[in-house]
């Protein structure tokens, strides 16, 4: 068994009177990747952001690297990378302009502008790196959300519904970096309805809808 990266014991979130999650725990190694599955309105990106310290657990703990995690910790940010929001861009930076400034805030340096210009046409938006996101298709946003996240060092990647807009080919690219990126030691934490894509990538599968996670490989 490795080492946690990321540690979360009974989880709970409720809102006001309302419980979204009840007592989840999950724990994800260097290397490992846990896919969480459900239906809509299961508490899976609820799950995410607390995770990731955007919101508080009503009951349990959330530790990262073995210290309560916190979103305002710089340390923190710089180790984990995210995808959680369709929203979360500046629609007056390009493509380009996005994915750089990924790039730089995170520390690549000298080496940002080959670096973001490899991590384009990885995810063949190399052809539209000088467009407006809202001129691009809604596949082309994630795509570009995407090569931020992977552009930048990490040693956590936290992804709610990564495939979504994706097409096939796309998707298969995405199922292909992930796995790639599991074997240089990154840990992933995401949420999917894409059945193909959890049973490619994930060592675990945490089904909310049923309370109880299932292994596919060897435990995370």
């Amino acid at each position: 068994m490795l080492p946690a990266l990321l540690r979360m014991e009974g989880v709970g979130r409720h809102y006001g009177d309302r419980p979204v999650l009840d007592s989840v725990s999950v724990s994800v190694a260097a290397g490992r990747c846990v896919a969480v599955t459900g239906d809509n309105g299961s508490g899976k990106s609820t799950l995410l952001r607390l995770a990731v310290g955007r919101e508080q657990p009503t009951s349990g703990a959330v530790w990262f690297q073995g210290a309560p995690v916190d979103a305002a910790d710089l340390a923190t940010r710089a180790r984990i990378a995210t995808v959680m929001d369709a929203g979360a861009y500046d629609p007056d930076l390009t493509v380009r302009e996005h994915v750089l400034l990924a790039a730089v805030a995170h520390g690549l340096g000298a080496d940002a502008d080959e670096a973001v210009d490899d991590v384009l046409a990885e995810h063949r938006l190399t052809d539209r790196a000088d467009a407006f996101p809202d001129l691009v298709s809604a596949g082309q946003v994630q795509a570009m959300l995407l090569a931020a996240a992977f552009v930048r060092p990490h040693a956590l990647l936290v992804l709610d519904e990564p495939e979504r807009r994706l097409d096939a080919r796309a998707r298969k690219e995405l199922i292909e970096r992930l796995v790639a990126h599991k074997r240089r030691g990154a840990a992933i934490l995401l949420t999917t309805h894409h059945e193909a894509l959890a049973r490619a990538v994930a060592d675990r599968i945490l089904d909310l809808d049923d309370e109880s996670p299932t292994s596919t490989r060897s435990p995370a």
